[in-house]
């Protein structure tokens, strides 16, 4: 950790019970808790920034399912303009922001597809009418009309009568932060920013606080 941080003793993101100081995940999964307490599963909701092929930039809201092994992960259609997208580039920018709380989380860094088995284990415990609606959408794709969606949907319940499998084209990715920026409202628009970045050799973390 770097000294400016280190002798910040009144900064809020000193870590309170967390196992580490150190690691940035920790505090991330506290504000996580304390969010969720606050408005419920909707403090999951991050922005999802991704580049594709073109170089343009392109953002939506996907829902945090897991954090696991330092990943944070979320599922969605591979054939998507986001799956293609981080398919293609392996990188991946996330935001999280709670103005009940006032805070911020932006992430930044490596995407790569979950293993299948896990991937099959999340999509167990899904609805059944989320599962089926996995196989029905070629998410993002034109369709006729909303009645040709149902229409599919109806068919492909009436298919899987009992267990629902994973479509081979739906799962998970993890995103690996190489940088978490945590900001916090301050008076004055004076907000409380600091990013943590790991350092490719070794993995270690350092902090630096940033100006508002």
């Amino acid at each position: 950790m770097s000294q400016a941080f280190a002798g910040t003793v009144d900064s809020i993101f000193i870590a309170r019970g967390e196992s580490s100081q150190d690691d940035p995940l920790f505090t991330l999964e506290r504000w996580l808790r304390e969010a969720r307490a606050a408005i419920g599963f909707a403090a999951n909701a991050m922005a999802l920034a991704s580049v594709g092929s073109s170089g343009d930039p392109d953002v939506r809201v996907v829902l945090l399912q897991a954090i696991r092994h330092g990943e944070l992960v979320f599922f969605t259609n591979l054939d998507s303009p986001k799956g293609r997208q981080l398919l293609q580039s392996g990188k991946a920018a996330l935001c999280f922001y709670w103005p009940e709380m006032g805070r911020q989380v932006r992430v930044r860094g490596r995407a790569a597809l979950v293993e299948e088995p896990f991937a099959d284990e999340y999509f167990a415990t899904r609805p059944r009418g989320s599962q089926i609606g996995a196989h029905a959408s070629a998410q993002s794709t034109v369709i006729a009309s909303r009645s040709a969606l149902l229409d599919r949907v109806s068919a492909i319940d009436a298919r899987y009568a009992g267990i629902v499998p994973r479509p081979s084209w739906w799962s998970g990715f993890c995103v690996k932060p190489a940088e978490i920026e945590f900001w916090e409202d301050g008076v004055d628009r004076l907000h409380d920013r600091l990013l943590f970045s790991r350092s490719e050799a070794d993995g270690a973390w350092s902090a630096s606080r940033l100006s508002p």
